[in-house]
């Protein structure tokens, strides 16, 4: 049984509360089918309301990830320190050789008027399938472009809405 954990961060420019109304919420699925229809075909909410054992079914646009489907699982969702957790509980990475596949949003206070967001990915992948060990590192690529774009996004609409 091989592990491992890939970890990347990303100052955002926006307060963590605004962050956190992305990252944390339900919103973050219909802003992957938005902004990102290059690497997300759908995103159906399968059960849940955003909380804890929420169900997501992801389907990615062929060729852009490695799965082209899954079903993962909100195993965490801590609004005092912004963190929300999924795991994959259905297809994709576990049909790879992954017998875990977690993937992690933290948002970090930087200040009053800025936060960064700490993406992680945690894995366990069977011996046998030791060589798709760097599925993982597209994941974590996935999520790193994934915080570029909220970037901006939350950013552009700061701009488009200013402080009155």
């Amino acid at each position: 049984m091989a592990a491992g954990h890939l970890e990347h961060e990303l100052e955002l420019g926006v307060p963590a509360s605004e962050a956190w109304d992305l990252f944390g919420t339900l919103r973050l699925g219909e802003f992957f089918e938005k902004e990102m229809p290059s690497l997300f075909q759908k995103v159906e909410l399968v059960e849940g309301d955003g909380g804890i054992g929420t169900v997501l079914k992801l389907t990615f646009v062929p060729g852009t990830l490695g799965p082209t489907c899954y079903k993962e699982k909100f195993t965490k969702v801590d609004n005092e320190n912004r963190i929300k957790e999924i795991e994959v509980i259905e297809g994709g990475y576990l049909e790879l050789g992954f017998t875990l596949f977690r993937g992690r949003f933290h948002i970090m206070e930087k200040g009053k008027d800025s936060s960064t967001v700490k993406s992680t990915v945690e894995y366990e992948l069977k011996q046998e399938a030791s060589e798709n060990g760097s599925i993982a590192s597209n994941a974590i690529q996935a999520l790193a472009n994934i915080a570029q774009v909220a970037k901006q996004h939350l950013n552009r609409n700061k701009l488009a809405d200013p402080p009155k």
